[in-house]
């Protein structure tokens, strides 16, 4: 089977290399902008993609000629998409309907990474099939590219949901909260952290795994892919404050409307995961098990 990860040098992306470079029945193609960051880049062909490049993307899909798509790049700083809504739609929007097309004309299997943040966070956790209603520019762009993705004619698609994706990789470019929250508390000083934002924060290993799972498994249609554990913004800084035994009073409980970002958050989102359980073996690790292989990663990277 030959699979196609955009995004490689991300998070995920490199849980999914990490995860298949050495699986003798996959060939890998790793894309992503500008060079390979992946470490011991061996086990698989890189290719740097710009995915909104719509000759470079039918090049690549030319040349290397997937049986299935995993395309996890994307604009995903929040504040970001809403201060510069063209740069947005042109990484989120655009650039899928590129990847769509080619995946079309090859018959490949489309898998879509999206998130929570299609939904207002009015009535979480939400099921696969209750009604998306977005807040903000990146969870209007990322419902755009879910309904390209389920139009679009594909013979196979999925479509795989995440909510607050942690843990630890090299050469990342950004960071994530379980990382600041560790981080922020070690420094010891005072910081401010949200009371009113629910969510259920989940292992890039276990996406990876999901996303895995669809792939191999061949499935198709809407899969919520979420930590099992639901729990606030400010509880996720606790949980995490207690593992690493450190002082959790100097964080500072603040609301989300005194921070003014320019993107509104969904108050409570989170998924039932019910679905990714029955159908493709889908088993998280609970919140602390995360976090123990968050330890070791960081131990054996130290």
């Amino acid at each position: 089977m030959r699979i196609l990860i955009t995004g490689s040098n991300g998070l995920l992306g490199q849980k999914l290399v990490a995860a298949l470079r050495s699986d003798q029945g996959i060939k890998l193609i790793a894309t992503s902008r500008g060079e390979d960051r992946t470490p011991e880049p061996d086990g698989y062909l890189y290719l740097p993609l710009d995915c909104a490049d719509e000759a470079a993307v039918h090049r690549a899909f030319d040349e290397t000629h997937p049986d299935v798509v995993i395309h996890t790049a994307a604009m995903t700083n929040v504040d970001a998409c809403e201060l510069d809504p063209v740069n947005c739609h042109l990484q989120n929007v655009v650039a899928t309907k590129h990847l769509v097309e080619a995946a079309k004309n090859i018959d490949a299997h489309f898998i879509f990474l999206s998130t929570d943040f299609i939904f207002d966070g009015e009535a979480g956790p939400y099921t696969e099939e209750d009604e998306p209603h977005p807040l903000s520019i990146y969870g209007h762009s990322k419902l755009d590219a879910e309904r390209i993705v389920i139009i679009s004619g594909l013979s196979k698609w999925a479509i795989a949901r995440t909510i607050i994706v942690y843990g630890v990789a090299k050469g990342l470019s950004r960071s994530n909260v379980v990382l600041w929250a560790k981080n922020a508390l070690e420094k010891g000083q005072p910081i401010n952290v949200v009371n009113d934002q629910w969510r259920m924060p989940t292992l890039a290993e276990d996406l990876a795994d999901g996303c895995i799972r669809i792939a191999k498994q061949g499935a198709t249609g809407i899969y919520g892919l979420s930590g099992p554990d639901g729990m606030s913004i400010l509880e996720l800084v606790q949980r995490v404050g207690r593992f690493f035994d450190l002082d959790p009073s100097v964080i500072n409980p603040i609301t989300s409307a005194s921070l003014s970002q320019p993107a509104k958050r969904p108050p409570r989102t989170g998924f039932v995961l019910d679905k990714a359980r029955k159908e493709l073996g889908y088993a998280p690790h609970g919140f602390e098990e995360g976090l123990a292989i968050l330890r070791d990663q960081l131990r054996q990277m130290a």
